[in-house]
């Protein structure tokens, strides 16, 4: 239930009544592939649709363990050099894929009105970590290449991803930040990430149940993803921290992967890096992907890429 203690706004306690009204099934006892596609199944119902663009169009690079699924969002039919968004996805290593990230990233491209390639990593627990970290890297090593299917000139890369997504985009740009690709990582933007161990956390104990994320579910995803907790690639609070990109990160109030984020960020303004950090007052984890189910989440969205350009006017 969800605690009357903390602020939650009236379209996201609505959200939360009506996934406590459904019978969800546990994610242990239904095949992976049955959860995977109930879960997309569900996208329609709670994101909205596909910005329009002048070019959507599927590409693939090589990977560790074969290609890597690729799309590029452009809102321009033609683009000289630039700066490029390369966003990771959620869904705790397990879920997600490219198609059910279409509209969050085709609102980013429209809003920034830069390039972003999205890229769908192989997911637990066929193929544990760090199968997602290995493909994330893969990726943007090509993409920094300026690879001719692009069809422009790339300056900089731009890690972007939410919750797993966010993980890998912190991991990606330390990755980059210990042996540089061909263009470098100006800014990284990871929404609500996992950088640390959850459990120990206050705000896993606080927003563990009935705030959407639950602690069982966060079970499940560790048991999936069989991290190693000594690599740095698992939790990047591990890694450097020193000359890390400026970087704008978001939370989630009500999330119990918070305090994850706020201590990320604390600990790169230690190290002297350049840190914009937004708390989403009164929502919940995900919001980026139920925009149509929380209304008042699509403007957080908007919130976080006007920090994101702000930053890059700057650096880029």
């Amino acid at each position: 239930m969800v605690d009357s203690e903390h602020f939650v706004r009236d379209d996201v306690r609505a959200f939360l009544a009506m996934l406590e009204g459904m019978n969800r099934p546990d994610m242990r006892t239904v095949p992976i592939e049955q959860t995977r596609a109930m879960t997309a199944a569900m996208q329609p119902m709670v994101q909205l649709p596909t910005r329009a663009l002048a070019r959507i169009e599927d590409l693939a690079c090589p990977g560790p363990r074969g290609d890597i699924r690729l799309r590029l969002y452009d809102a321009r039919a033609e683009r000289g050099p630039s700066p490029l968004m390369v966003f990771i996805h959620g869904g705790g290593f397990v879920f997600g894929d490219i198609d059910s990230y279409q509209g969050t990233c085709s609102e980013i491209a429209a809003e920034l009105d830069l390039p972003v390639v999205s890229v769908e990593y192989r997911l637990a627990p066929e193929h544990p970590f760090p199968a997602a970290p290995e493909d994330c890297e893969a990726a943007a090593r090509w993409l920094a290449a300026s690879p001719a299917p692009l069809g422009f000139e790339v300056t900089g890369l731009v890690p972007i991803g939410d919750s797993a997504g966010g993980n890998l985009a912190i991991v990606t740009t330390q990755s980059l930040m210990l042996d540089p690709a061909a263009v470098p990582v100006i800014a990284q933007v990871p929404i609500y990430p996992v950088a640390e161990p959850i459990a120990p956390l206050e705000s896993y104990a606080l927003f563990g149940d009935g705030y959407m994320l639950t602690k069982d579910v966060i079970s499940f995803f560790d048991e999936c993803y069989a991290l190693d907790p000594a690599d740095r690639r698992a939790y990047p609070v591990l890694g450097a921290l020193a000359g890390t990109p400026p970087t704008v990160l978001a939370t989630a109030a009500l999330d119990p992967l918070r305090d994850s984020g706020r201590n990320y960020a604390a600990a790169l303004i230690r190290a002297g890096c350049e840190v914009t950090y937004l708390e989403l007052a009164g929502n919940i984890h995900g919001f980026v992907q139920i925009r149509k189910a929380i209304p008042s989440a699509h403007a957080d969205l908007l919130a976080i890429l006007h920090a994101t350009k702000a930053t890059l006017e700057r650096v880029a």
